[in-house]
């Protein structure tokens, strides 16, 4: 594949990914206007959109790191289970009601897998790493809930995230296998 077909498929992915954050960033306005149970204000607009523009600034400065696509791939994967994470923590919580102290656990799995990219370098290897290790935090986090909860349904949503962490994660490896070949 050429250097200018890698770049136009890259600009329609960037293309889709930004329309998509765009429509989601306005569906609640278009939710509000048909039902009463979707009830956001300026300020839950505003920290949507941070949250979008964050995650997607993300995927654009990090999947320039590498032209190749299981590395491209392994960031977006990472990134959407972050965005999701986090929104849903957010949201309504995870744990327990959305005001539970045990919440900032999962903001602490997140900080697991950044302080890992930014050890490996974002080099495919070390993000490979990095991601085994959110995961191992997010399974870590996963059985507390079932010990100090106990909270069944936290565990089991915990556990959720555990698979996207693991998939980035053998898509960097992936990456990682191909730039040593």
């Amino acid at each position: 594949m050429t250097e200018g077909t890698m770049a136009r498929r890259g600009n329609k992915v960037r293309m889709v990914a930004w329309g998509l954050a765009a429509a989601l960033w306005l569906t609640p306005l278009v939710a509000m206007q048909f039902t009463r149970e979707v009830d956001w204000d300026v300020f839950d607009f505003v920290v949507f959109g941070a949250m979008l523009l964050f995650a997607l600034g993300c995927y654009e400065i990090v999947s320039r790191m590498s032209p190749n696509r299981f590395y491209r791939a392994g960031v977006g994967v990472a990134v959407v289970a972050g965005f999701l994470l986090v929104w849903a923590n957010l949201a309504v919580g995870i744990i327990g009601d959305g005001g539970h102290w045990a919440n900032l656990g999962f903001f602490l799995v997140l900080l697991v897998g950044m302080a890992g990219a930014l050890v490996g370098w974002f080099r495919p290897a070390g993000m490979a790493r990095a991601l085994y290790a959110t995961a191992a935090a997010n399974v870590a986090l996963s059985l507390w809930c079932l010990v100090a909860g106990p909270d069944l349904r936290g565990a089991m949503v915990s556990l959720f995230f555990v698979l996207p962490w693991l998939l980035s994660a053998g898509l960097f490896r992936k990456a990682a296998r191909e730039e040593a070949a």
